[in-house]
């Protein structure tokens, strides 16, 4: 490998581009299989001082293409000048980018025992760092982890009720690290070996879906899209400048459940739905009670803490056919700089800046609720793209996932897409259906393999009738949560601490 600074700059810049690409909306998935080739191929055998660059640079270039959406939704709705906006999406770029450094750094180190310490350390090691900017405190972010990009195949996504997710970003990362030893090795062998690894990756997309089981289902849901505009400021008369539309979604809830009896689902709150208006609350039991069904509904809840103040929760609340209210769900894992503000006891100098961004009290119970034909429970929005948390669900017993979200925010950018795509490897993971119910897109339902069985159009107000069934098993991924990716910590311990003993040795 050419040790020109400027070549290598290149392909971390190329490595991070092509990753991006996989993403929806541009929908290159084939590029990720690559990606990481590069990022080997720019790392191996850097000097120590610039390696980390390398990682940097990657991230760098990965955020503003896939993630460019963040910067818009925090200007449109946050109230926040451009300039601050595209510096949150920078500021990103570079908390990532220091935990890729370390990749390109470890890559480096190992190379100096020679390439194939180098290749077989780095899907152990960019596993690990994945897990590690999934569990970072405020800004663990671990959207689009390199494993989503081979979720599409539906033969592939199956390694997840093992592995998790975390299963899919080692396989890519495993070829792309093949990629980069047949490279630099130049060996005939090596390169028959990528070629047939390949030939097998690609019969195994074309032809192995017709081996994964057909899910049946007993039961229906209604999932009512309500497509209301986002505002992040409501007037006092929302309710009653809106009563023409909630009185439509109330007739489309009704008539659907009255056609074909089961449980009704309104999205992740899209409106000022909260508990203490009475409006809402008697519109909703009279939904329950009219249609004699159950009926799960996003809404601002408000009750008193342990210090007797009123707090509020972004939660889920199912009502029965008697209108009573029966389970509520907090949400746990909340957005920061959108639902609350990190450390704002130490913000006050930026008062200005964050006064507009709300501040939801977080629950603390993975709480499973009771349907009369099984159990059920809700995760909302942002929480999906925590594996090892929606896990815990279906640990508590829960027979089916519903997803609330309100993806209205993110416009008909790249991010409802990348969302959904994340969402549904949750239902593989813990081979449970799921329900995935939006303010305006992308209501879904998606089986326990992965398919998704119904779909609504975006930006309507419709129902979705959503086949579905509840199921107790519970795969290994569920009983064991995140060992795979703790085996790769451990693995990449042991690689690059062997590498560089023998090294110094």
């Amino acid at each position: 490998m050419s040790d020109s600074g400027y070549t290598r700059l290149l392909l971390a810049m190329a490595s991070g581009a092509t990753l991006a690409l996989s993403f929806p909306n541009y929908n290159l998935s084939l590029l990720a299989w690559g990606s990481l080739a590069l990022l080997v191929l720019a790392s191996y055998r850097a000097r120590p001082a610039r390696a980390p660059l390398y990682g940097f640079v990657h991230s760098l270039v990965f955020y503003p293409i896939c993630l460019s959406w963040i910067a818009t939704v925090v200007h449109q709705y946050g109230n926040v000048p451009r300039a601050i906006a595209a510096g949150l999406v920078l500021l990103m770029a570079i908390a990532a980018g220091i935990v890729s450094a370390l990749f390109s750094w470890g890559v480096a180190l190992a190379s100096k025992r020679g390439p194939a310490w180098a290749c077989m350390l780095a899907p152990f090691l960019w596993v690990t760092l994945e897990f590690l900017h999934t569990h970072l405190p405020i800004i663990g972010f671990p959207w689009n982890l390199a494993g989503y990009a081979a979720s599409r195949n539906l033969v592939l996504l199956q390694l997840t009720t093992l592995t998790g997710v975390y299963g899919l970003s080692f396989v890519i990362a495993g070829y792309g690290a093949l990629l980069a030893y047949a490279v630099l090795l130049g060996r005939q062998g090596v390169w028959k070996v990528a070629i047939v690894t390949t030939a097998v990756l690609l019969l195994v997309a074309m032809g192995g879906s017709f081996f994964v089981p057909q899910s049946h289902a007993r039961f229906v849901a209604h999932l009512v899209q309500t497509n209301f505009p986002e505002s992040y400021l409501y007037p006092p008369d929302w309710m009653a400048q809106h009563v023409a539309d909630l009185d439509q979604l109330e007739q489309i809830s009704i008539d659907s459940a009255k056609k074909e009896p089961g449980l009704i689902v309104w999205p992740e709150v899209p409106a000022p739905f909260t508990t203490q208006d009475r409006a809402f609350m008697g519109r909703a039991e009279r939904i329950a009670r009219d249609s004699g069904v159950d009926f799960l509904v996003g809404v601002e809840d408000w009750k008193e803490n342990a210090a007797q103040k009123w707090i509020a929760t972004n939660s889920a609340t199912l009502l029965a056919p008697s209108g009573r209210r029966l389970f509520t769900y907090d949400k746990i894992h909340l957005v920061p700089w959108g639902e609350y503000v990190p450390l704002r006891h130490l913000l006050s100098f930026a008062g200005k800046l964050t006064a507009d961004i709300g501040d939801f009290t977080p629950g603390n119970l993975y709480q499973v609720g009771k349907l009369s034909q099984g159990r059920f429970a809700v995760f909302i929005c942002y929480e999906a793209i925590f594996p090892n948390e929606v896990r815990r669900f279906a640990t508590n017993g829960a027979e089916v996932l519903i997803n609330m979200s309100n993806d209205g925010w993110f416009g008909r950018s790249a991010a409802p897409a990348q969302h959904l795509m994340m969402a549904r490897v949750r239902a593989v993971e813990s081979r449970r259906w799921l329900l995935r119910d939006t303010n305006n897109g992308f209501t879904v339902d998606v089986d326990p393999y992965g398919r998704t069985i119904a779909a609504l159009p975006t930006d309507i107000r419709s129902e979705l009738n959503a086949p579905f069934d509840f199921r107790g098993d519970r795969t290994p991924y569920v009983r064991y949560g995140d060992w795979y990716a703790w085996a790769c910590v451990m693995a990449s311990i042991a690689i690059l601490g062997v590498a560089v003993a023998r090294t110094s040795g």
